[in-house]
């Protein structure tokens, strides 16, 4: 029987739309423009450590998208830095400009604590994981990669899922599953 990613909390859906608001807010300041100031923080799961993504989109295309697996900060601060974080350092595109902000989309992710998979095979591992509702993390050595579940909209054949993201750690396309270590999240996320 395949593992499951526990839930460490459930957030609310007054959270989830704080949470948007706090990104939205933290990008606008940076880009020097008035940005509503959410207040604060709603409940007491957003001041508990969590680990989060911040995923930005432009014409439904991806924007940035930065984040953290380890739980080290509370969420409410956690998510305004990587808001910032997705806007302006992801390496793979120039920083957002004002120009470009009204046209963005913002999604929250939060992720449950990763529950490690021990799988000896492809076919074992991709057994585990339930598309579009699991995240995986791989790591070899000093290279990790992880697909969000979201990434599962757009590779949504398992074996597909696996390749892009072995792709994204810099491993080969046939690097054997058995010398990787894979953990599996889930997330709750939230959107504009």
């Amino acid at each position: 029987m395949a593992p499951t990613p526990s839930t460490e909390f459930s957030l609310s859906a007054a959270d989830g739309r704080w949470l948007v608001a706090r990104a939205r807010s933290a990008i606008g300041a940076r880009l020097g423009l008035a940005a509503a100031d959410p207040g604060p923080a709603p409940g007491a799961a957003l001041q508990r450590d969590a680990a989060c993504f911040v995923t930005l989109t432009l014409a439904q295309q991806l924007r940035g998208c930065i984040g953290t697996l380890n739980a080290t900060e509370p969420l409410c601060v956690a998510v305004a830095h990587y808001a910032e974080c997705a806007a302006f350092d992801d390496p793979r595109f120039p920083p957002l400009t004002a120009a470009e902000w009204p046209r963005v989309a913002l999604e929250v992710s939060v992720l449950s604590p990763p529950t490690p998979i021990d799988a000896d095979s492809e076919s074992a591992l991709l057994a585990q994981l339930q598309p579009g509702r699991h995240g995986l993390i791989i790591a070899h050595g000093q290279q990790r990669a992880t697909f969000l579940p979201q990434v599962w909209e757009s590779l949504p054949r398992p074996a597909e899922f696996l390749r892009q993201l072995k792709r994204k750690a810099g491993l080969a396309d046939d690097f054997p599953v058995a010398q990787l270590a894979c953990a599996m999240y889930s997330v709750n996320f939230f959107h504009e």
